[in-house]
């Protein structure tokens, strides 16, 4: 056994909060990773990009779910970017505060934002019509490759 986690081990028996976040499994949150509902769009070596589409009295919303190896965490809201040939369509999120969980089992961040579409907008993401989708929050931007159908 590794004498490091042995040594957690020992101090998390003691009542020591660091060690125990360090060998505990987060099973709720890998769960929600392996299940995840909806359909990839894009992705990159840097994350993936899910989708479903929701009508709420008439507003048309796209909720997504990122997985990545950062926190994409934001109190200002963020917004996507959606590359085509000819042009490119932003669209900002629905809310301003987005958190991001993290699985220590896979080192990975699950992070769930909503944005409120056309229907135009719709039919190009449903069509796959973009190459690139960029995912921009505080000044950093998440590059993605559009998945093809």
């Amino acid at each position: 056994m590794n004498i490091l986690r042995k040594k957690d081990e020992i101090l998390a028996a003691l009542g020591n909060m660091r060690a125990m976040k360090k060998l505990h499994v987060d099973t709720y949150t890998e769960d929600k990773i392996k299940n995840i509902s909806g359909v990839k769009i894009a992705e990159s070596k840097d994350g993936q990009f899910w989708i479903e589409f929701q009508e709420l009295n008439g507003i048309l919303f796209m909720n997504s779910t990122i997985l990545s190896k950062i926190d994409l965490k934001t109190f200002k809201g963020a917004k996507i970017i959606l590359l085509t040939e000819e042009y490119e369509i932003e669209i900002d999120s629905d809310e301003k505060t987005i958190e991001s969980d993290f699985s220590n089992v896979s080192n990975t961040w699950i992070t769930k934002v909503s944005f409120i579409i056309e229907q135009k907008e719709r039919e190009i993401i449903e069509n796959r019509e973009f190459e690139e989708l960029a995912y921009i929050y505080k000044k950093r931007k998440l590059s993605l490759i559009a998945k093809k159908q």
